[in-house]
């Protein structure tokens, strides 16, 4: 709120200032006003910061309270639940802290490097400037965060690889989550040794980038108002780069409030889904959703037991990630028709917006700033409860396994 953090006369308001700071800490990427006009360069230094904070806060809050879970249950449990997770739940605090921030500032000094270098000479903008564009834009990526710098966001280098393929591959690999990087780093040829949690990450990042990118390129391929407007090879670069942003990256090459309702369905889809556990992408998480997917099909064949890459899931497994799936649909259905009656937008547009805030996504059809002040603080709400509100929930969930001493008589319902 302060003046020198704005470029107009007097400080921001409350709510401009709230509304950005949470955005930022939430790695969300929605905002009310305009980043790159509003804010001055200490203002943008700040909500960088806060980004980096944010990021990296929650990268080491889910992994040491996967710590803390692991040491609370029985050694037997610990055991398990240590190999399934990339051996990272058995070290101690102090190195994972220094593992997580090492990762993150490696990654984002070389994709600043490749941006900042793009920016010098592929657009001539001075040494200070093209530095700190890359520097930003590479932090914004690997957080998952969707700030820019630039008032359209990313859609004047629509056609640009060496811009959208940096910020793109810092996005997934944001979006992997720490136990993948660390198994990653350390196995990188030898798939054999990677634990579920690794295989279902990477196997369900792939199937939906891919899933993805032929989606919205196939829809929107004839709109002139998006992909209609570039060559063949420039709409497939431009539908993959939507389609790694919707899993909660927030940048955009094209205007979203010109795509298809088709297409902002199918993104809503991709951003509830979210990225893998202990990163720095929102939503449900891949692993929850290959959870699900994996019942689905055993209850389909018939089999008695869920199995998944040579072994068989945990049924609290199982109930968790309904659980956790079944709240967010709820609390996204909630705010959707509290934002109904609030506002006179379509439903597929809040319902957009909504899911884009609650999976800290950051994607919008502009219609943030339109929005009343109740509208505004139930998406600040929103972006809280969604960065949060699953790694806490999830950890509760495992910390209140108790042994039953005796069962009930079973009996069924008719379903269907």
């Amino acid at each position: 709120m302060l003046p020198v953090a704005r470029t107009g006369p007097g400080g921001s308001t409350l709510l401009e200032a709230l509304f950005t700071a949470t955005s930022a800490v939430c790695v969300t990427g929605l905002v009310v006003v305009d980043t790159a006009t509003h804010w001055t360069p200490f203002g943008q230094v700040v909500i960088m910061m806060l980004i980096q904070v944010g990021g990296l806060g929650i990268m080491t809050f889910a992994s040491v309270v996967g710590l803390s879970v692991l040491r609370k249950m029985s050694l037997r449990s610990r055991i398990t639940a240590a190999a399934e997770s990339g051996s990272v739940g058995l070290e101690n605090v102090r190195g994972l802290l220094l593992g997580i921030v090492t990762t993150s500032v490696v990654i984002e000094l070389c994709v600043a490097a490749l941006l900042g270098a793009r920016f010098l000479f592929g657009y001539g903008e001075p040494p200070g400037r093209a530095v700190w564009l890359g520097l930003f834009h590479a932090v914004s990526a690997f957080n998952n965060a969707g700030f820019a710098l630039f008032s359209d966001s990313l859609m004047s280098y629509a056609t640009d690889p060496w811009i959208s393929l940096p910020i793109a591959a810092a996005v997934i690999l944001g979006s992997l989550g720490f136990p993948v990087l660390v198994q990653l780093r350390r196995y990188p040829r030898l798939p054999r040794k990677w634990v579920m949690n690794t295989r279902i990450v990477l196997a369900a990042t792939v199937v939906l980038l891919v899933a993805g990118t032929v989606y919205l390129t196939a829809v929107e391929w004839s709109n002139p108002a998006t992909l209609g407007q570039f060559a063949g090879p420039d709409k497939m670069l431009a539908g993959f780069f939507q389609s790694v942003q919707a899993r909660s990256g927030g940048f955009n090459t094209i205007d979203w409030s010109r795509m298809d309702s088709a297409s902002l369905l199918g993104t809503d889809v991709l951003m509830l889904i979210g990225g893998g556990p202990a990163g720095t992408a929102g939503g449900i998480k891949v692993t929850t959703f290959a959870v699900l997917f994996f019942v689905l099909v055993a209850e389909i064949r018939g089999e008695g037991a869920v199995n998944v890459f040579g072994k068989q899931l945990a049924r609290a497994v199982q109930r968790q990630a309904i659980t956790i799936v079944l709240i967010a649909v709820a609390l996204i259905a909630a705010s959707t028709v509290v934002l109904m009656l609030l506002t006179d937008f379509s439903l597929d547009v809040l319902l957009f917006e909504v899911i884009s805030a609650f999976a800290t996504v950051g994607l919008s059809t502009g219609i943030t700033a339109s929005l009343p002040v109740g509208g505004q603080v139930l998406l600040m709400l929103l972006m809280f409860i969604g960065r949060l509100g699953p790694i806490t929930f999830a950890s509760a969930l495992a910390l209140r396994q108790r042994p039953a001493s005796f069962e009930l008589p079973i009996e069924r319902p008719i379903i269907g």
